[in-house]
């Protein structure tokens, strides 16, 4: 019954914008795939929502969770899944409910709702995991095979992988250049338009499939030339390649040289780089922090 429902009142959900509402409640925060944390910030208008303080302080705080949960549901089911598919195309397609949706804004850390000085709003935080997310979209047991080659080339075992795509490049089968983006499953293509990598081949143990950062995480004053956090993931002398294009309406998939893609697949050792997620992708700081 709630995918039936889905059908009808999706559409209103995802063009719905997250302004103020009639009771006096917004949302503010962002998308931050750095730090895969969407943080968010609902605010209430005591006034206009016609609570009267300091009786209606447990009132004030039911409605603003309330408000919570109305507010970042449209923020939810826009997030890009991969390159075709949004939260709220799984929703529309049967392959996630409503209630899966609203079960992310509930787990949520919270900050509890707190009073301005001159006790006419109420501000609450959130932050949503959104690791989490991705973990509870991955539906195999047991990952598939990275793809071999029956031509292996000789190439040195790396520690992980770096998928440099801080420019806008041309787009497969498009005409134009577009800014490569995130999303929490993009696929890795070769320029022979053989896939590399997708979630199935995750294990599903990896804590995320890829890991986006900026570009000054890979020039920091160290030996790897890496930040502490990416070294910590794709180790001291990961493969680092340049992104030669895009793929997909949203341009989330990395396309790579089939020369790059051959050194990861001639190796077991580099092939169990993708399965482990030890792979990060280097992005454009305006596309790492969305903001609602």
């Amino acid at each position: 019954m709630i995918n039936r429902l889905a059908v009808i009142f999706l559409p209103l959900l995802l063009t719905a914008a997250p302004v103020f509402s009639n009771a006096g409640a917004g949302i503010t925060g962002a998308i931050n795939w750095e730090t895969m944390q969407i943080e968010a910030r609902v605010s209430l208008n005591l006034e206009e929502a016609g609570i009267r303080m300091p009786l209606g302080r447990t009132q004030g705080e039911r409605l603003i969770n309330d408000e919570y949960r109305r507010l970042i549901q449209p923020i939810l089911l826009n997030l890009q899944v991969d390159s075709s598919t949004t939260i709220g195309d799984l929703v529309m397609q049967g392959h996630l409910s409503l209630w899966e949706v609203e079960n992310f804004a509930l787990g949520a850390s919270s900050i509890p709702p707190a009073l301005s000085p001159d006790l006419r709003n109420m501000t609450s935080t959130h932050v949503i995991c959104i690791n989490r997310i991705s973990s509870s979209l991955l539906r195999h047991t047991r990952p598939l095979e990275v793809p071999r080659t029956l031509n292996p080339v000789s190439t040195a075992n790396y520690t992980g992988v770096i998928i440099i795509a801080t420019e806008s490049l041309p787009s497969h089968g498009m005409i134009g250049r577009f800014m490569p983006a995130p999303g929490l499953f993009p696929r890795i293509w070769d320029t022979n338009m053989d896939l590399v990598f997708e979630r199935n081949m995750l294990d599903v143990r990896a804590p995320a499939m890829v890991r986006y950062a900026p570009a000054r995480s890979i020039f920091h004053n160290s030996p790897s030339g890496l930040s502490p956090e990416l070294s910590a993931l794709v180790g001291e002398r990961p493969l680092r390649i340049f992104a030669r294009g895009v793929f997909g309406s949203s341009p989330t998939d990395l396309i790579i040289d089939r020369a790059d893609a051959l050194r990861i697949i001639s190796t077991e050792e580099n092939r169990r780089l993708l399965t482990e997620g030890r792979i990060a992708i280097i992005l454009d700081d305006s596309v790492l922090r969305d903001r609602f």
